[in-house]
């Protein structure tokens, strides 16, 4: 497929248009010349036919000369010769009586001054005339056939040239451009062999392979951090969860003590969760696991663990599912981006009610709340963005990084996250999974 985007397509043009202006420009040269050679010699036959008729004639008002030859004193020369005539050869179309009717040809004709009287020379163009009586310009004539055609010959031979090396040398232009492309595509071996090259190529080559180093040493500063925070948060973490269990265990007999006790324990196996879910992120797509996971559960244990959320507010949910459905995903990252959604329907919706709906392609989660204003539109999924900052007074808890999470998880797990306004107020976000 011919794309004007392609470098070498932008050569293979440059190249083409480049012969088809030097041949436009030996075209015009060509022209120019033959019609200053034709004008030199009529006007010199001319010159010496006013010359001869004089010497023949004497003084006349009007030299007639066969073939097609009329010279006319200035004061009796037709009157639109006198306005067009000057010292240049010129050419003018008219049409003639001959044996065979009426015909178009040129007529020739310039100003010219001898012994102090000025004369109109005019010449009518005719090739059998040309042929028996002017041997020069037949010779030019003839001469200048043969020019015209091999300039055409060569126009076409010069664009066919033009059109096969450009291909060519294109093809040759482009293969260091295509050598590095498969070298940064497959290892960096390939690609330190290109950067010893002196071309533009080789700049190219070093300027990539000194990004890559940069960014490999970023990814394991990266991998190393969230390593060892995750090694570092999981101990206290650990300690909390066993801690809060053995006070649990004491606090039997007052169920208020255990209420907070067992608060403590969920929410240190939640941020447990987090950190899992947040490590997996950190991996690339293709090297995580992805076992069969009920959706109606994560959902249903979502809206159960962010039920606190509605403690105050004239606000029910539900979740609606014919079936029980299964996905390929790892539980950790669903439950988040599934988590936070819910989270925000509950937060932003302050009358009315939240509906989490499952079928065979998405989950849909729709609530009757705030809504999303136009204007925040492009900075939807936009990190530490907040409704509240833009639209409302009201202050709601978060740090702005919820649907920022939930669309990388998305585009981790090739999924896609799309958002609609609700007619009645609200938003409604769907997650297709299929």
């Amino acid at each position: 497929m011919f794309t004007i985007d392609s470098i070498a397509n932008k050569f293979r043009i440059s190249y083409f248009l480049f012969a088809l202006l030097l041949s436009t420009t030996f075209v015009s040269i060509f022209m120019y010349a033959e019609m200053r050679i034709e004008q030199d010699l009529v006007k010199g036959r001319l010159i010496q036919q006013l010359q001869l008729s004089q010497e023949k004639e004497g003084k006349q008002a009007v030299y007639t000369a066969n073939p097609g030859i009329k010279i006319y004193r200035y004061d009796r020369a037709p009157e639109n010769l006198k306005t067009l005539a000057n010292g240049t050869v010129q050419e003018m179309r008219v049409t003639v009586n001959n044996q065979v009717g009426k015909t178009e040809t040129n007529l020739h004709f310039f100003a010219y001054q001898k012994n102090n009287q000025n004369y109109i020379l005019t010449y009518l163009e005719d090739t059998e005339m040309v042929m028996e009586n002017y041997p020069v310009l037949a010779i030019f004539e003839e001469l200048e056939d043969i020019f015209v055609d091999t300039l055409k010959v060569a126009v076409i031979l010069s664009l066919l040239i033009a059109a096969l090396f450009s291909h060519l040398s294109s093809k040759q232009i482009i293969k260091p451009l295509l050598d590095l492309k498969q070298a940064v595509e497959t290892d960096h071996q390939n690609l330190t062999e290109l950067t010893h090259l002196p071309s533009e190529v080789g700049v190219l080559a070093r300027a990539i392979d000194e990004k890559n180093h940069k960014l490999e040493q970023y990814l394991q500063r990266e991998q190393l951090f969230t390593g060892d925070v995750s090694h570092e948060l999981r101990t206290p973490l650990t300690i909390i969860m066993g801690a809060s269990e053995v006070l649990a265990s004491q606090l039997e007999t007052n169920s208020r003590l255990s209420e907070f006790a067992n608060r403590i324990s969920t929410t240190a196996k939640e941020t447990s969760e987090i950190i899992s879910a947040l490590l997996l992120l950190s991996r690339a797509p293709e090297q995580l696991d992805t076992p069969p996971t009920s959706i109606n559960t994560i959902a249903l244990n979502e809206v159960s663990r962010l039920q606190y959320l509605l403690r105050h507010k004239p606000v029910s949910c539900k979740v609606v599912a014919e079936q029980d459905y299964i996905a390929n995903v790892r539980p950790e990252l669903l439950k988040m981006a599934l988590g936070n959604l819910i989270k925000n329907a509950f937060q932003y919706t302050d009358d009315g009610e939240v509906i989490v709906a499952i079928d065979a392609e998405k989950i849909i989660v729709t609530d009757t709340g705030l809504g999303i204003p136009e204007i925040m539109m492009p900075l939807l999924y936009e990190r530490f963005e907040r409704l509240n900052d833009i639209n409302t007074s009201d202050q709601v808890e978060g740090s702005g990084l919820g649907l920022s999470i939930v669309q990388r998880i998305m585009t981790h797990m090739d999924w896609e996250l799309i958002h609609q306004d609700n007619a009645t107020g609200g938003s409604t976000f769907s997650i297709y999974y299929k």
